[in-house]
């Protein structure tokens, strides 16, 4: 798939959306800065598997979103690296437990930091079940979910695409994590699910497969 192509792509993914009315929800601004310094956070990064009951708040949920492949430039670079800046991963969160967010299945717009509802209700049970024994999925506040659209990288890089996409998913999930870290939070990176029960629970896009879940939670 050329760039050209993929921005086709994406004009005709966003009018599939627009032509079954979704909800679209703008995004509390991120911030650029905290008091968690990156080597702080490299130094406490873990993986946590258990979460309090406890909501998220909606700039928390949008902090972490910028995190993982928001905007970072007026050329359109985001947060983490992406090979010829083709950018074949795409973010979903499935919402359980979060302040001024209705329970649902979401996918992240980072040309806009908004939101555009998938499907009503919390699917984190259903999620859950897609990734058996993986108790903190349906524990999590809110769940992310990381796709890939491999055919954006490979059209350019052919077969070697598939490991720079592979390389991507790692830097995208370490910025949730590093997020995660300043926000006080917890998250884990869970790999182990059956592909296509994850895919009918988001109603992913035939083209797009599921690399990674990320529950996030209250540590």
């Amino acid at each position: 798939m050329s760039y050209k192509s993929q921005l086709i792509d994406n004009k005709q993914e966003v009018s599939r959306m627009s032509s079954k009315s979704m909800d679209i929800i703008k995004l509390p601004e991120p911030k650029y800065d905290s008091k968690v310094s990156i080597e702080r956070a490299l130094l406490e990064r873990r993986s946590i598997r258990i979460y309090k009951d406890e909501p998220l708040t909606l700039s928390e949920v949008s902090q972490l979103l910028w995190a993982v492949q928001g905007i970072t430039g007026s050329r359109g670079f985001r947060t983490a690296p992406s090979a010829g800046a083709l950018y074949p991963l795409e973010v979903y969160i499935v919402v359980g437990n979060v302040k001024d967010l209705a329970d649902g299945v979401y996918k992240y717009k980072h040309s806009g930091h908004e939101l555009v509802k998938i499907s009503d209700g919390d699917k984190r049970a259903e999620l859950y079940t897609a990734a058996p024994g993986q108790s903190c999925i349906k524990n999590g506040a809110v769940v992310f979910v990381l796709s890939a659209v491999y055919e954006r990288t490979t059209g350019k890089y052919g077969q070697r695409g598939i490991q720079y996409v592979h390389i991507e998913i790692g830097h995208a999930a370490q910025n949730i994590y590093l997020q995660a870290v300043s926000l006080n939070l917890g998250t884990v990176f869970v790999g182990a699910f059956y592909d296509g029960q994850v895919k009918a629970v988001l109603n992913m896009p035939d083209r797009e497969v599921p690399l990674c879940i990320m529950p996030v939670g209250r540590k």
